[in-house]
């Protein structure tokens, strides 16, 4: 870069973020600026993810010191199942604006609101055969969303700002070396919609099934999407390059036909769901895994007979010539001030027995997490609600 006097100005240079970047990228980007070169760089990489071990006597070639930006954990909430503990924890990031009431809000916004935000990301145990616990991380990949949908506390906040690699990776090692639970899975299922920060969602994943860091396997991965489905078209092709082709695919479906789904999910008016059915069926089949639909089971909105006659002729296709979906039935967990009440034990039940009857492969999810607002449906800051962002000014 040219200056005034015609000098040419050196361009500044970053120190690599272990948590940003592969083990392959994190070496590279050092470019001989570390003492120690590719072998101090590798040792860097690896003890951090698979120790959790942060360097402190790491010098730079010009005497700079290496600080690695590390995951803020605000608190931790517990829940006791027969399963294990539920913990939902909270990491702190950076606001991108200020933010002030809406028209409709008379609440005042602290400072402190725009120089921070809270992420919510959810432990979730699980029981295998011979009683073997493992746990499940639910990510976020934004504050908010901007997706709408109405039986879904993080869409009452708005969309605040996506996350970055950094944040996202921060989840797994927050719970992995903060809360002390080293998870099996990850499933994008937390606060946000994934498609709509796909870029660094892909990366996160990257960084996150890296063998040298992190090394969770593919086939443990998941991204759930309410149906975008450019998002979907996108992923699909992501997922036939080698390495990637165990990831995993959820759809919130959530109704039965158009009619019921736009009014619950404003998506489908862009995304009907004939779209959203051709792009499911042209997500690459890989062994006997199978795409994942969730179903969010609502006491008079799409619980009755027909609504699963319904449903089971919409995944039919999905089904041919060898099963290729798995339907997975969740119990409405209530948002905050919700216009519906959870079903009952025998609601959920009666509905998945009539999916079985139409011979569709079924499935359960257990309710954890409701009583501190961590099953799924219910992340989300009740602070923030009806407030809007305003960019920082300059």
């Amino acid at each position: 870069m040219a200056s005034d006097n015609g000098h040419t100005e050196p361009v500044a240079w970053h120190a690599p973020d272990p948590f940003s970047l592969t083990h392959n990228q994190f070496v590279d980007a050092w470019d001989g600026k570390l003492i120690g070169g590719k072998p101090r760089a590798t040792e860097i990489f690896s003890r951090l993810h698979r120790e959790g071990i942060v360097p402190t006597d790491v010098v730079l070639r010009d005497g700079i010191p290496y600080q690695i930006n590390m995951p803020d954990v605000v608190r931790t909430l517990r829940e006791t199942t027969s399963e294990g503990d539920v913990v939902k924890f909270l990491t702190r990031v950076k606001g991108t604006g200020r933010l002030k009431p809406s028209t409709t809000s008379s609440l005042n916004v602290l400072n402190s609101d725009a120089d921070s935000l809270e992420v919510e990301s959810v432990c979730i145990p699980m029981l295998a055969r011979m009683q073997h616990r493992f746990y499940t991380l639910c990510v976020s990949s934004q504050v908010g969303c901007a997706m709408g949908c109405t039986f879904c506390e993080t869409a009452q906040m708005g969309l605040i700002r996506s996350l970055t690699v950094r944040e996202i990776v921060h989840q797994w090692f927050a719970a992995t070396y903060h809360v002390g639970i080293r998870p099996k899975n990850i499933v994008f299922m937390g606060m946000g919609e994934p498609m709509d920060n796909l870029d660094n969602v892909i990366d996160s994943i990257a960084v996150l099934t890296d063998h040298r860091g992190p090394a969770v396997a593919m086939s443990n991965i998941t991204v759930s999407t309410v149906g975008r489905v450019e998002g979907i078209e996108r992923l699909s092709r992501h997922a036939k390059q080698p390495g990637w082709h165990r990831l995993g695919l959820a759809i919130s479906l959530n109704a039965p036909n158009d009619e019921i789904r736009s009014s619950i999910m404003p998506i489908n008016r862009a995304s009907p769901m004939e779209d959203l059915r051709q792009a499911m069926i042209d997500w690459p089949q890989k062994g006997n895994t199978k795409l994942c639909v969730e179903y969010v089971l609502i006491p008079g909105v799409n619980n009755e007979r027909e609504h699963a006659r319904e449903l089971a002729n919409y995944l039919r296709p999905l089904s041919s010539p060898k099963p290729h979906v798995m339907l997975n039935v969740i119990p409405y967990n209530p948002r905050r001030n919700s216009p519906w009440p959870a079903p009952t034990e025998e609601q959920t039940e009666q509905f998945i027995d009539w999916m079985i009857e139409e011979s569709i492969p079924t499935r359960r999810r257990r309710t954890k997490g409701r009583t501190l607002m961590g099953a799924c449906g219910q992340l989300g800051n009740e602070k923030i609600r009806n407030r809007t962002l305003v960019e920082a000014e300059s």
